[in-house]
């Protein structure tokens, strides 16, 4: 048995789209799976939309998402080189070497022929399919006008006869009839290769035995496997998937804004819980399991379970399933994690680490975090109506006197640094002054933190805000409640 191999095979044109990133993973698993290799191929034969420093971030995202290649232009292996744009000899003379076996030939015409059919179709009112001219000519006239400098390009030549029909492992068998297939250009009057042909050489030469992509291609596939036939090359496996879906009408793309793997990292998403979402969209586990390493993956992975539909990108379920990951670390881990977005928003003196310990079951995206903290550092100016709950059921004079009362706490601590104890006496109010817990803390953290939602409440935030600060915040609670009529 031949061993499992695929290709991840992206143009170095950005960021990582979400979609890429996905058939990337999807690709990884067939191949881990069965003990295969995955490889790195850079499609760069389209040079007008290379964007420089495209192929670092490639390699940067695989790395930071586990999706480690076992062979590409970094990790040279037998079947190199792995940038397509270092391989323009060879599809040159396979190109001419599909032309002797008639599986294409050589087209002269200009842009104004082929719009003169296209806007004949129009007129007609039915679908546009080249019909090339240059079918007709003979041998000599092909040599002369090549030998004369003229400009040609090489298509494919799709000869009539019985339907085309292919197997594909998400699709099933799918039928087309050659009628309809249009005969692409192969190889581009500059010498470059069409995407449509440099993926079916370089799979061959490569030795890729399954074939992971979107199922945009499987109108094209019918032109690929027609290819393969030509050469006499065994075909591989196709696993086309459904795409990732904006929306129940729109697929989520990059040209049109939506975010990339790089954008939702720089949101605060981690890339585990990233990989972990976007596995799920478009494949199901068995069992209800939502939550999976990547090597889980691995063991869990099977073809048989990926949808025919396209699966809608839900930043919510992926919000929170950045929150498992997140509640998941370990308090130092997750520390060292939040650190970075503490150097703008906390410029107090405080433990830290509390502030981690505080926000840990609280928060669910990492960029969060300044806004979910900057009370400490920026008291706001808020409106009194914000102690009258009516949940709480606070009215002026019980928020009156809770306040009254923690102040008496405040100024009674010796040690604020010891939390046990200014919790302890802080938890002791409510039955003192023969309220609910929620009448006594929701004035209490109103009035030191001057917000609705925070991620702590009033056993914690004194704390980190010091002595002085607690109660200069909790005076001015105080005055604003006495002056309500």
């Amino acid at each position: 048995m031949k061993k499992v191999r695929t290709r991840f095979a992206p143009s170095p044109t950005g960021y990582m789209h979400i979609g890429n990133l996905r058939t990337a993973l999807y690709e990884y698993l067939v191949a881990k799976k069965e003990d295969g290799d995955f490889i790195l191929r850079i499609e760069d034969t389209d040079q007008a939309r290379l964007v420089e420093g495209s192929v670092e971030i490639i390699y940067d995202t695989l790395a930071q998402v586990g999706l480690i290649h076992d062979e590409g232009p970094d990790k040279p292996g037998k079947f190199g080189p792995y940038v397509q744009s270092e391989r323009l000899p060879m599809y040159k003379q396979y190109a001419l070497d599909l032309v002797k076996l008639k599986g294409a030939h050589v087209c002269f015409c200009q842009e104004d022929i082929i719009q003169g059919q296209r806007d004949a179709a129009d007129k007609a009112g039915v679908p546009f399919k080249f019909t090339d001219p240059c079918h007709f000519l003979t041998q000599e006239q092909i040599d002369q006008r090549v030998s004369s400098g003229e400009a040609y390009v090489i298509r494919q030549t799709i000869k009539p006869g019985v339907s085309t029909i292919f197997h594909d492992e998400v699709y099933g068998d799918i039928e087309v009839e050659r009628e309809i297939l249009d005969e692409q250009v192969l190889l581009k009057s500059d010498g470059f290769p069409t995407y449509n042909f440099a993926n079916v050489i370089d799979d061959h030469t490569m030795e890729i035995t399954h074939v992971v992509r979107g199922n945009e291609y499987l109108s094209s596939t019918p032109k690929y496997n027609l290819l393969y036939e030509a050469f006499g090359w065994e075909k591989p496996i196709y696993i086309h998937v459904p795409p990732v879906m904006k929306d129940e009408t729109h697929k989520l793309s990059k040209r049109n804004g939506d975010a990339s793997f790089q954008d939702l990292v720089s949101k605060g998403y981690l890339p585990q819980a990233i990989v972990n979402y976007i596995a799920l969209l478009g494949w199901s586990p068995e069992g209800t399991q939502e939550i999976f390493t990547l090597e889980e993956l691995k063991a869990a992975f099977s073809v048989s379970r990926i949808s025919k539909s396209g699966a809608i990108f839900d930043i919510e379920k992926l919000k929170w399933m950045n929150g498992m990951y997140l509640r998941a670390m370990s308090l130092e881990q997750f520390h060292q994690t939040c650190l970075p977005y503490y150097t703008d928003a906390i410029h107090i003196k405080c433990d830290l680490k509390e502030v981690s310990k505080m926000l840990q079951q609280r928060v669910n995206v990492l960029s969060d975090i300044p806004e979910m903290v900057d009370f400490l550092d920026t008291f706001p100016d808020y409106d009194v109506s914000m102690y009258f709950h009516p949940k709480m059921k606070t009215d002026k004079g019980i928020c009156l006197r809770a306040l009254d009362a923690s102040l008496h706490v405040y100024e009674e601590i010796k040690d604020w640094n010891d939390l046990i104890e200014l919790q302890t006496k802080l938890q002791e109010l409510p039955a003192l002054l023969g309220f609910k817990n929620g009448q006594v803390y929701w004035p209490i953290r109103t009035a030191v933190t001057g917000k609705q939602f925070t991620p702590g409440g009033a056993l914690e935030i004194p704390y980190f805000l010091g002595k002085e600060e607690t109660i200069r915040r909790t005076l001015i609670g105080i005055e604003k409640l006495k002056a309500v009529e």
